[in-house]
């Protein structure tokens, strides 16, 4: 007779201990109480701050800046200091049923049914097999997790010359690396005709770490035997190509979200984040599963991560008291130029959004945008903004302007007005 894996049976199941998961196990366990656990397949929690050795962490969510390392440490002594239970080394391996999960981890195989369970399992970079880079397959071609990893938590060298390819926030953070590690950044390449980064940290970047940024421009071949010797880069307006020398290449950002345990079990996946469906108070299309993080919308700082997971905790604690949704809600679309919006649900009654704000993803450079709300065919809402709306990073639109939205109209489309 084959042995059953043994069951437990906490309040709560956070699967991903980042900052998103380890928020919300904190203030569930101080709000809530009961048994709050949460799991990690990494040796150590904390998610990606922990190797991730440079400051500016903590902002909005802590009030005060710290390097990563310093704000992984922080955020697991306050999850177990409110009682919450972190266990790492531990594999979520698929679904036994619909509100069981089949754990692997140091106690061995075991299956964990919770009264709810939050996804806080993040998102991950595009490596260069994903996007479809032809050439060699030589050494020294990384993301920049595994270039972070590599440095920061095996204290490994790399290379000596470096090109970046990507001009988000998380570029100019491989840069950073680099420098640590004696290596130089020779160049960053962006498709775009500015570095999709905030402009100041583009100004520093160049300024500082003295890296030239090729816009408008691709990466079409990497050359090396053994290890990287240069890539070629093609300028997309002109078609010109020219050879940079390097030993090392970064891939940087073009996040996906870690969705397969989402996906598995069935859960209704956003087209455009790629990451699971959610209303307001971030509820998956399961009852009882919730979302938070990254993997919701990619790919955003730590720290909002972070106050996404505070608000997941208080609609986890509403659902564990007995509240459950009341409608079916609107459906929320974003129009070109947006790739995506998060969260993309709307009920009657339900929660603002986290920090009130709708997260868009612009494929466009539109530096004075003016967002259109439109629903059955009339425009409900037009909103001025005074910041931009940029490639690479997200775009916040205060929840406002769904105030106009029917319950009971069609779905409701978020664009851009043409001036």
């Amino acid at each position: 007779m084959t042995q059953q894996p043994s069951l437990i049976t906490p309040d709560v199941l956070i699967i991903g201990a980042g900052p998103a998961g380890l928020t919300a196990a904190a203030e569930l366990a101080s709000r809530h109480g009961g048994r709050i656990l949460a799991v990690d397949r990494e040796p150590a929690a904390g998610g990606i701050p922990r190797h991730s050795d440079h400051t500016g962490y903590g902002l909005r969510d802590l009030h005060r800046v710290m390097s990563g390392p310093a704000y992984a440490r922080h955020l697991v002594r306050r999850a177990t200091a409110a009682g919450a239970e972190i266990r790492t080394h531990t594999m979520v391996t698929g679904w036994s049923d619909d509100h069981t999960v089949d754990v692997t981890g140091p106690e061995g195989r075991y299956r964990i049914r919770p009264r709810a369970i939050v996804l806080a399992t993040g998102a991950r970079e595009r490596p260069r097999t994903a996007r479809r880079v032809p050439g060699d397959r030589p050494h020294g071609v990384y993301t920049t997790g595994q270039l972070q990893n590599l440095v920061h938590l095996h204290h490994r060298p790399v290379g000596k010359r470096a090109v970046i390819v990507g001009g988000e926030l998380v570029s100019w953070s491989a840069a950073v690396t680099l420098r640590e590690a004696g290596c130089t950044p020779a160049l960053m390449i962006s498709r775009y005709p500015k570095a999709e980064s905030y402009g100041v940290f583009n100004v520093a970047g160049r300024a500082v770490l003295r890296v030239p940024v090729a816009t408008r421009s691709r990466v079409t071949r990497i050359i090396g035997k053994g290890r990287c010797e240069a890539v070629e880069i093609e300028h997309l307006d002109t078609g010109r190509r020219r050879t940079v020398a390097c030993d090392t290449v970064v891939f940087t950002g073009d996040w996906i979200p870690d969705h397969e345990l989402a996906r598995t079990a069935g859960i209704t996946l956003d087209p455009g984040t790629l990451g699971p469906l959610t209303d307001t108070a971030l509820r998956t299309s399961r009852p009882g599963v919730y979302a938070a993080g990254n993997m919701l919308h990619p790919v955003d700082t730590a720290d909002i991560a972070a106050l996404d997971g505070r608000h997941v905790a208080h609609q986890v604690i509403s659902y564990l008291q007995g509240m459950r949704e009341h409608a079916e809600g609107v459906r929320l679309l974003a129009d070109a130029p947006f790739r995506w919006v998060a969260p993309q649900i709307l009920r009657p009654q339900d929660p603002a959004p986290p920090r009130g704000r709708l997260l868009l993803w612009s494929d466009q450079f539109v530096r004075f945008p003016k967002v259109a709300v439109r629903q059955d065919g009339r425009v409900i809402t037009r909103r001025s903004l005074s910041w931009p709306a940029a490639p690479g990073r997200v775009f916040r639109v205060p929840s406002s302007v769904l105030e106009g939205v029917s319950p009971s109209g069609g779905p409701v489309h978020i664009g851009l007005e043409r001036v």
